[in-house]
């Protein structure tokens, strides 16, 4: 007899891309509100995700991208959401699906989300700093405080 376990790491993983979901809808209905911003590092390397190539080329693996003073054309579905950001005066149109997330930061409210990868492939200490990554967040990253749920903790 086979017993079924709960796949609480997974059901966690959902929870988390809807919360982020959640959040980009009311900002696409309302845009964003008081000092609230956002850093989203993605994996550049998903299937799902669509860039321009120069982008890709300078981000092969990784990107962060800050939606904060100039974004436009955000929508959101049920896998994930498309956004133009102006990278150097020019506006490129990006396609992130949630599954692609590694990080979501809400640096106003010291707020943020990890997603570990299932192929152990992100063994970074899980306190990075932003500040040795000059594509990062910089500044404007929590320093304490605030806190970043982490699933690696649940998985087996």
């Amino acid at each position: 007899m086979t017993r079924m376990q709960i796949d609480y790491g997974n059901l966690m993983h959902r929870a988390m891309q809807g919360l982020i979901a959640e959040v980009l809808r009311g900002v696409r209905d309302n845009g964003l509100p008081g000092d609230h911003h956002f850093f989203i590092t993605f994996d550049t390397r998903d299937e799902g995700v669509e860039m321009a190539d120069w982008l890709r080329d300078r981000y092969p693996d990784e990107m962060t991208i800050v939606i904060q003073h100039w974004f436009d054309n955000l929508t959101v579905d049920e896998d994930g959401f498309t956004i133009t950001l102006n990278f150097g005066n020019s506006p490129e149109p990006l396609r992130i699906p949630f599954d692609a997330l590694r990080t979501f930061v809400d640096p106003s409210v010291e707020f943020g989300l990890r997603f570990e990868t299932q192929d152990g492939d992100d063994d970074e200490d899980e306190d990075e700093d932003y500040d040795d990554d000059d594509d990062g967040p910089g500044d404007d990253a929590p320093k304490g405080g605030g806190e970043v749920v982490s699933l690696d903790k649940w998985r087996k």
